[in-house]
């Protein structure tokens, strides 16, 4: 049975409304940073003892949409100039590829309300500005597909970025404290920090933190000359090395670096490095419409039969299947 958002919170007549938030969806909407919004908004709320905080939902398609896991809200319909609120947040997922959210966002923008793009809307927003004035930034695997496919150059790895008054994030498990840096101004440094309790987060990212993007971010890797091995192998996928080759690199044996991944990893350094690869691989096919031998050659496997026979290993489908059904 599918889980079904709580109702939108409308203030106490004798509240006083410091923000009225509209969550923008789509079928196939990312119920995660939906719910992150609203939580911390419905969070807030209660630390404060009043409706301080509004929000609701909007769509182009109103009525029960569903997202990406099965989760419902009802969504308002989108009325041009009319009951906007104070800031527009844009979710990811389907909604922020394929939902009309543009003439909204122009709305919101001709006011100076503030707008955020959250993951795939972000990287929708960027494919359709070819040229922005500041910053763009999105989630760290979008962002990947990005750069292959064309030329970014103000494409950055923060968790956000504002360019021409539209704010681009990284989204997902960042969204909660995007949406804490957007009520601050209303809070006291007390409240925030209480606000932060509340929500189970141990520390709460300036939003131009640089997204921890790579393997060698894990606490795993206290090792030097491990965390050196991945890094090498993030930075080659397009001309791998071979082991030896790699363990030189590190000023180490063969065995000793085959033991050092079998440690952390639990398999060799070459099949961690042709998983690395195939991730990759996963991604362009998926958000990029490169061809397979183009693929092949920035994943280093040189051939297109040498990455199907990869993808398939890997992830069960053919890369043909893999991006139809994308």
């Amino acid at each position: 049975m599918p889980l079904t958002a709580s109702k939108p919170h409308a203030p106490d007549d004798d509240a006083t409304l410091l923000l009225a938030v509209e969550i923008y969806v789509g079928r196939g909407f990312c119920e995660f940073e939906t719910s992150a919004i609203a939580q911390v908004l419905n969070c807030a709320n209660n630390m404060l003892g009043e409706e301080a905080f509004s929000w609701r939902y909007i769509s182009e398609t109103p009525g029960l949409l569903s997202g990406k896991c099965g989760m419902i809200v009802r969504a308002e319909p989108v009325v041009q100039d009319h009951e906007l609120g104070d800031a527009l947040f844009v979710v990811g997922g389907r909604s922020g590829r394929d939902a009309d959210w543009l003439s909204r966002m122009h709305q919101m923008r001709r006011l100076a309300r503030p707008v955020a793009l959250l993951s795939e809307a972000a990287t929708a927003y960027i494919k359709r500005t070819k040229s922005p004035i500041g910053s763009v930034t999105t989630h760290w695997h979008d962002a990947l597909s990005l750069k292959e496919a064309g030329h970014y150059p103000k494409l950055t790895n923060a968790l956000t970025e504002i360019s021409s008054g539209v704010l681009t994030a990284a989204g997902s498990g960042a969204t909660m404290e995007l949406v804490i840096a957007h009520i601050a101004p209303h809070l006291s440094t007390a409240d925030l920090a209480e606000l932060g309790n509340r929500l189970m987060l141990s520390v709460v990212r300036s939003p131009q933190s640089e997204q921890p993007n790579d393997i060698t971010m894990l606490p795993a890797l206290s090792d030097q000359r491990l965390k050196r091995a991945v890094e090498i192998m993030e930075s080659s996928l397009d001309l791998p090395f071979n082991v030896y080759e790699l363990a030189q690199e590190v000023s180490v044996s063969t065995r000793h670096l085959e033991r050092m991944f079998k440690e952390v990893f639990n398999q060799t350094p070459a099949r961690f490095y042709k998983q690395l690869r195939t991730k990759k691989a996963r991604a362009l096919i998926e958000e990029t419409q490169l061809s397979m031998i183009e693929i092949s050659v920035a994943t280093g496997f040189g051939s297109s039969s040498s990455l199907n026979e990869a993808i398939k290993k890997q992830y069960g489908l053919s890369p043909k299947k893999m991006r139809l059904k994308r």
